[in-house]
């Protein structure tokens, strides 16, 4: 029954609102939160945002988590100098946050403390405040990062892409 729920919640949720609630605007000021977040620290943070899983997917029983590890390798998050790596995983339709962190910043961050991040960000999202929801994670993420692999004071050189992707 749960994997009927979800094939539904897929296919007739709210996915469809994605750029309603990530609009340009917002987009950018979340590069902008994520690039000056990380001049502080020696870590990487990429958001991605997906609208929808596929019927196939949902029927094969990926979960969120599942998914975001995929998006996590897919998107490099892995393959940073110091493995710390973070990705914030929304996917729209099941109104689901997920993060994943690198091996360097997942032996020193209890999985408790991210899913804090998720619970604050999914109380802002579950009030239509995309814009709070989702600059609040990522300075919580950076605060974390931060704390873990302080800046060298050399800078840290941009690793990957600091712009949310919408898949």
């Amino acid at each position: 029954m749960e994997r009927l729920q979800r094939l539904a919640t897929n296919l007739l949720g709210g996915w469809f609102q994605l750029r309603r609630c990530f609009p340009s605007d917002l987009l950018d000021a979340m590069a902008r939160a994520i690039s000056e977040g990380e001049r502080r620290h020696l870590g990487e943070l990429r958001f991605a945002v997906e609208s929808r899983l596929s019927p196939g997917a949902v029927w094969a029983g990926l979960s969120a988590r599942q998914r975001a590890h995929q998006v996590f390798a897919q998107l490099g998050v892995w393959d940073t100098e110091h493995n710390a790596g973070v990705l914030i995983y929304v996917l729209l339709a099941e109104r689901r946050i997920e993060i994943v962190a690198d091996r360097g910043l997942a032996a020193r961050v209890s999985p408790d403390a991210w899913a804090q991040i998720c619970a604050r960000m999914q109380q802002d999202f579950s009030a239509g405040r995309w814009r709070e929801g989702s600059l609040a994670g990522i300075a919580a993420v950076h605060a974390l990062v931060e704390t873990h692999f302080p800046g060298d004071g050399l800078g840290n050189p941009d690793e990957l892409p600091d712009r949310p992707v919408l898949l």
